[in-house]
């Protein structure tokens, strides 16, 4: 399975691409697609379309791991957000790859163990995983923490039915029960 996790952004939009072969997780690639600043709200949506579409050509994935929405305090960054949210889902709906959404602290949970870990630790944490020779940076690493995320945990909750309760209490329980059977199978095959 290829995952492609997208951290949209309208100034920078991070992109990395992990595939999990067997148990183990290969990174395939990653970058940062970088948005002109001065240029109008419209015609940076217009390139995220563009460039995501030949990242998606490129790597062929099965999945699109993005980031839910959450609550941000500046209301017009929010917005802009979620304008560039909604052509990611579009871009990989128009290519038929499937979209998976987890929250900012099921991402560092799954990555780093903590909901609360910082930006330098996910890193650490990918790096080591991934086996990459360097730290990745920013958006491209928040980009392979969601792909990494979806390939830990999206063919857990796959198999539990999560996403299916109705109540964010429900969710949570399945969650953690997802993250329990993770720890537990990993656990059955350590030497």
């Amino acid at each position: 399975m290829i995952a492609l996790g997208i951290d949209p952004g309208t100034l920078n939009l991070g992109w990395g691409v992990v595939e999990r072969q067997g148990q183990r997780l290969a990174h395939v690639g990653h970058g940062v697609i970088r948005l002109d600043a001065k240029a109008s709200l419209a015609s940076r949506l217009h390139v995220i379309d563009l460039e995501l579409a030949q990242v998606i050509a490129r790597f062929s994935p099965d999945v699109g791991s993005v980031e839910s929405l959450f609550f941000h305090k500046d209301p017009q960054a929010a917005a802009k957000l979620g304008h560039a949210r909604g052509v990611v889902l579009l871009s990989l709906a128009r290519a038929g790859v499937t979209v998976a959404e987890y929250p900012p602290a099921r991402v560092k949970l799954t990555i780093a163990g903590r909901g609360q870990a910082d930006k330098r630790q996910v890193a650490l944490m990918l790096r080591a995983v991934l086996a990459l020779p360097d730290l990745p940076a920013g958006d491209a690493a928040d980009a392979l923490a969601l792909a990494v995320t979806h390939l830990r945990v999206g063919p857990v909750a796959e198999r539990l039915g999560l996403g299916s309760g109705p109540s964010a209490g429900s969710r949570r329980r399945k969650h953690q029960a997802a993250l329990r059977a993770l720890v537990a199978e990993r656990g059955r095959r350590a030497p």
